[in-house]
C-alpha cells in the first residue's frame, strides 16, 4: 500500500482546544482511523504551524497512539515531501500549495485534498481556481460525496468555459477528481446497555418511551432549521400513543441564542418531550448515542456536503430519518437503514440576485446560506409516516438499525475507507512518476521575488564582477559588534553567519579590494545567494564598501 505525508495543522484535527465544528471531528476521525488503519511502515507529518514536536507528539497521541514510528517534516522541508511522493491536505486548497511547490517542480510531490463545506466564499473561489494553478493529473481532491462532486464539477465547467472563452482550448491536464465518503471509526459508537440505562435516568426518560436523538450545532442559518424536525414529531406525536422524546445533543450558535433557540423550538412541538445535552463534551459525544431509538437528522443547508452523524447513529444501531439532501443521499438507504424524506428546492436560475449580493458583499455568508435555506421545503407527511413507523414497530427499529450498523462496519468505517485512500495515493505517485510535467523549478507569480518585482526600485542592483573594500580602520570584533546592534540585526532571516563573515572580513583584510564573486568562493554553494545579499548588509553599515568594477 502507498503512503503520503499528513499535512498535520492542530486546526485541522484538534477537537479538545478549539471549537467542535465538522471538519475538525471529520479531521480528528480520519487520523485516528488512519492511526488504526493504515497499511504503512511509518506515519509521516509534516509539522506545517512549526509548533513544538512534543505538542503535536502529545496531539497525536491524543487521538490515537500511533502503532507505527512517527516521522516529522519541518515546515520549511517542503523537499521532504518526496520521499512520500504525495502529500495529503485536509481541505481543497490545493491552489496555493501547488504554487509553492513551483520552486521544487510540478512533479516533486502530488498533492491530494478533501472537500468540506464548499460554499464559503474562500472555497468557492478555491475550486475555480483548480483549473489556474499549476495542478497537474497527478493531482487528486476527493469529494466526500456524490453530491459534492456535481456541485464541483458544475464550478469547474463554469471556469473551464471561461477560460476557453478567454484564452482558447485548455492544453493542460486537470487534477483528478474521486469520490470517496468520510469514515468513522464504528467501535466508537457501539450501543452500550449500560450507557442507555445512565443516559434515561439522568434525563427521566422512561423504558417505554421512544427517544429520537439529533446530534450536532445548532444554528438556524448555517446548519438546519430545527422547526422542520419539531413539526414532523409534532405531527407524529399526533397519531401514537407512544410518548415520544426527542433528544436534541448539540450546542446552539450564537451561545447568547441557546435559551431563546430552545423556547422556540420547544413550543412547536407541545406533544414531544424535548431534552437538550451539550454534545460536544467528550462524556456525551460517543454515549450519548445510546439513549436513543431511532436518529433525526433534516438538513436544508448549502453548508453541508456529507453529513457524519447519521454515518455515527448507523454504527450506534440506529435507524436514520433523514432528508433526502447532499451527502445523506450516499449513506442511508431508503427502507433499508431508515428513511431518506424528500425535498424540495427553487429550480436552477433563480438564485442569481443572493449569488451576486454574496459576492457583492451585500450578505455575509451566514445570510447568504440561510437564505439559501429558506426556500428549501421537506415533505412533511413523508417525515410523519417515517418517525410513526418507527415509533410504533420496535421490531422494525431493531432490523433497521442492525442493517445500518452492518453497513456503517462494511462501507464506513474508517477500516474499509483508507485502504481507499491509499490505493488512491499509490496511482497519484505512480502517476507523478511517469509524468512529463515541467520539473524544472520556476517562481510562483502570486508570491514573486521581491528583488524581481521592485527591480525598478533601487538605482542599481549588484553584480558579481563589483568590487568590495574593507572599510578604513573596521576589523572582525569592530564589525559584528556593529552588525550584531538591534538597528542592524532586527532581521535575521537567511543571513551569512558569524563565520562566513569573519572569512569574508579576513580576506579583505590580507588581501585588499576583492569581487563579489571571489568573496562568494569562501563559502559552500547553497550559501552564496545569503553571503551576496550579506555583502549589501555590510555595505548598508558601513563595514565594507561596493564600486562598480569599471
Amino acid at each position: 500500500m502507498s503512503n503520503a505525508a499528513i499535512y498535520l495543522h492542530p486546526d485541522a484535527f484538534d477537537t479538545a482546544d478549539a471549537p467542535l465544528v465538522g471538519r475538525r471531528a471529520a479531521g480528528e476521525s480520519f487520523l485516528r482511523g488512519f492511526l488504526r488503519h493504515a497499511d504503512v511502515e511509518a506515519f509521516h507529518f509534516w509539522n506545517v504551524s512549526g509548533q513544538p514536536q512534543a505538542k503535536l507528539d502529545a496531539l497525536v497521541e491524543r487521538i490515537e497512539p500511533p502503532r507505527r514510528p512517527v516521522h516529522w517534516i519541518d515546515r520549511r522541508d517542503r523537499p521532504g515531501l518526496r520521499a512520500q511522493g504525495v502529500l495529503h491536505m485536509p481541505g481543497p486548497s490545493l491552489d496555493a500549495e501547488a504554487f509553492l511547490r513551483l520552486s521544487y517542480g510540478s512533479n516533486a510531490y502530488a498533492l491530494c485534498g478533501v472537500t468540506h463545506t464548499t460554499a464559503t466564499e474562500r472555497i468557492m473561489r478555491v475550486l475555480p481556481d483548480l483549473l489556474v494553478a499549476p495542478l497537474e493529473g497527478h493531482d487528486a481532491l476527493i469529494c466526500t460525496s456524490g453530491a459534492v462532486r456535481e456541485a464541483v464539477e458544475t464550478q469547474l465547467s463554469m471556469m473551464r468555459d471561461y477560460l476557453k472563452a478567454q484564452f482558447g482550448p485548455r492544453q493542460r491536464p486537470e487534477l483528478m477528481r474521486t469520490t470517496i465518503p468520510l469514515g468513522v471509526n464504528t467501535e466508537d459508537f457501539a450501543p452500550s446497555p449500560r450507557s442507555r440505562t445512565e443516559w434515561r435516568a439522568k434525563l427521566g426518560v422512561p423504558a417505554e418511551a421512544v427517544v429520537a436523538l439529533y446530534v450536532g450545532r445548532h444554528s438556524v442559518k448555517t446548519k438546519m432549521n430545527p422547526a422542520l424536525m419539531a413539526m414532523a414529531l409534532e405531527r407524529a406525536a399526533g397519531k401514537t400513543d407512544r410518548q415520544i422524546c426527542w433528544l436534541n445533543s448539540g450546542w446552539v450558535e450564537p451561545a447568547s441564542a441557546e435559551a431563546t433557540f430552545h423556547e422556540e423550538v420547544r413550543a412547536l412541538c407541545p406533544s414531544v418531550t424535548y431534552l437538550t445535552v451539550d454534545g460536544r463534551q467528550p462524556e456525551v459525544r460517543f454515549s450519548i448515542w445510546s439513549a436513543a431509538d431511532l436518529f433525526l437528522s433534516f438538513p436544508d443547508n448549502i453548508q453541508e456536503t456529507f453529513g457524519l452523524t447519521p454515518i455515527e447513529a448507523m454504527a450506534a444501531g440506529l435507524p436514520c430519518v433523514v432528508s433526502d439532501w447532499n451527502g445523506y443521499k450516499d449513506t442511508v438507504r431508503h427502507g433499508v437503514d431508515g428513511f431518506r424524506i424528500p425535498t424540495l428546492a427553487p429550480r436552477a436560475g433563480l438564485g442569481g440576485d443572493l449569488a451576486h449580493w454574496f459576492a457583492s458583499g451585500w450578505l455575509n455568508y451566514e445570510n447568504y446560506v440561510g437564505a439559501a435555506a429558506q426556500y428549501t421545503a421537506v415533505d412533511l407527511a413523508a417525515a410523519e409516516a417515517a418517525i410513526l413507523a418507527l415509533v410504533e414497530d420496535e421490531g422494525r427499529r431493531r432490523t433497521m438499525g442492525a442493517q445500518a450498523a452492518q453497513r456503517a462496519r462494511e462501507v464506513f468505517d474508517w477500516r474499509a475507507i483508507i485502504p481507499q485512500y491509499q490505493e488512491l495515493w499509490a496511482e497519484q505517485d505512480a502517476r507523478r512518476r511517469g509524468s512529463t510535467a515541467d520539473v524544472l523549478s520556476r517562481p510562483t507569480p502570486y508570491r514573486p521575488d521581491p528583488y524581481t518585482l521592485f527591480a525598478s526600485y533601487p538605482s542599481r542592483s549588484l553584480q558579481r564582477s563589483d568590487l568590495v573594500t574593507l572599510q578604513p580602520g573596521m576589523d572582525w570584533p569592530t564589525a559584528e559588534a556593529r552588525l550584531a546592534g538591534p538597528l542592524a540585526a532586527y532581521s535575521a532571516l537567511n543571513r551569512p553567519v558569524a563565520a562566513e563573515l569573519s572569512v569574508v572580513l579576513g580576506r579583505l583584510a590580507s588581501g585588499g579590494p576583492a569581487t563579489v564573486a571571489e568573496l562568494l568562493g569562501l563559502v559552500a554553494p547553497e550559501r552564496r545567494s545569503y553571503l551576496e545579499r550579506g555583502l549589501i548588509w555590510m555595505a548598508r553599515h558601513d563595514v565594507v564598501a561596493i564600486h562598480r568594477a569599471d
